[in-house]
């Protein structure tokens, strides 16, 4: 016997990463060292830092993945993986330098992965990060045919007396939510729980997506934010804090870029909520409390500014293409008020 017969192609593998290295290629910058293909990714710290500090973070997609495989749609999922992780280690004021993705599947199906691996690149250009490096592990009989899970991590820096970490937050104030693109990729247990429960199909285009399908709306990849923040940071606008809106909505992640003491007061009627989160709630009777509590509502990413600053911060994000609206403030207390029972 040999390994293919195991169930492992060492050719095929060999011939995906051919595949793929003009992909990463794409998303390199300047302080990447040595070629692709190494045992290890080199990079070389940017200059013009005094106290510079390394920011890490990693994630996956979730269950979102099931989505990707019953549709055999797997081209936006990698944009999922990368904004998970380049979106969290933002919140610090860091700026992502470079990425790598962990693959793992039963069977290696070349045009299946490299449509992952398209949409990991096209996250890390979003984010004007590098893809170093990463792994594709094929084993077989640990996953069902045709499905794969995927792992990523994300390297930032940011100069050490320019870190958010709550200190700088301050009673009154504004906390400004940046649209998000949908779902994104937290809640699809209770989505997929929804669309199977009801008897949906991923086909279905109800009336209130507007002509969309279910697949095509849910499988709309997570908002990328880093650049538009980074440039809202070098053009001076006042930040005191980020939250990206992840797992546990609003009410979890506000509070994480708080100080001690401290509470958001929500106005949940200052944005516009998107369909499929009606949808959701309506098909699946699903509690306001418990949607808040769940999705991002769509507001994937905040930031919170002195209030005299709240409407150059909403022109700035407007003139990225970014809807933005004032959606509440900070106040004395804990947590989040005024979720909706």
């Amino acid at each position: 016997m040999d390994y293919r017969e195991a169930g492992v192609d060492v050719e095929a593998g060999r011939a995906f990463v051919q595949r793929i290295r003009s992909m990463v290629n794409s998303t390199t910058r300047p302080e990447v060292l040595g070629n692709f293909g190494g045992f290890s990714g080199l990079f070389q710290l940017p200059s013009g830092y005094r106290e510079p500090v390394l920011v890490s973070g990693t994630d996956g997609v979730g269950t979102k993945l099931k989505l990707a495989h019953s549709l055999d749609r797997h081209e936006t999922v990698g944009i999922d993986l990368v904004a998970m992780c380049v979106n969290d280690v933002l919140t610090c004021g860091a700026e992502p330098l470079f990425f790598l993705d962990y693959l793992a599947t039963g069977k290696l199906h070349s045009e299946q992965l490299a449509q992952v691996v398209s949409g990991i690149t096209d996250g890390c250009r979003q984010a004007g990060c590098a893809l170093l490096g990463g792994e594709t592990a094929e084993m077989p009989g640990f996953y069902q045919p045709g499905e794969y899970d995927l792992a990523g991590f994300c390297v930032g820096i940011v100069e050490k007396d320019q870190i958010l970490n709550g200190s700088h937050v301050q009673i009154g104030d504004v906390a400004i939510g940046l649209a998000s693109q949908g779902v994104h990729s937290n809640g699809f247990s209770l989505v997929r729980k929804i669309v199977s429960d009801r008897g949906f199909d991923w086909s279905d285009r109800p009336d209130v997506l507007g002509g969309k399908s279910l697949g095509d709306t849910l499988l709309t990849p997570t908002q990328i934010y880093v650049k538009p923040i980074l440039g809202a940071l070098k053009k001076g606008l006042l930040i005191h804090g980020m939250a990206h809106i992840t797992g546990g909505g609003l009410p979890e992640n506000l509070p994480r870029c708080l100080a001690k003491g401290q509470a958001v007061k929500l106005d949940p009627n200052a944005w516009t909520v998107p369909p499929i989160f009606h949808w959701l709630a309506t098909e699946g009777n699903v509690t306001p409390s418990a949607m808040f509590n769940t999705f991002n509502m769509g507001i994937g990413f905040t930031v919170l500014v002195p209030p005299e600053q709240a409407t150059a911060t909403i022109d700035y994000f407007a003139s990225q293409s970014l809807v933005a609206w004032a959606i509440g403030e900070v106040i004395p207390g804990s947590g989040v008020v005024g979720v909706p029972e």
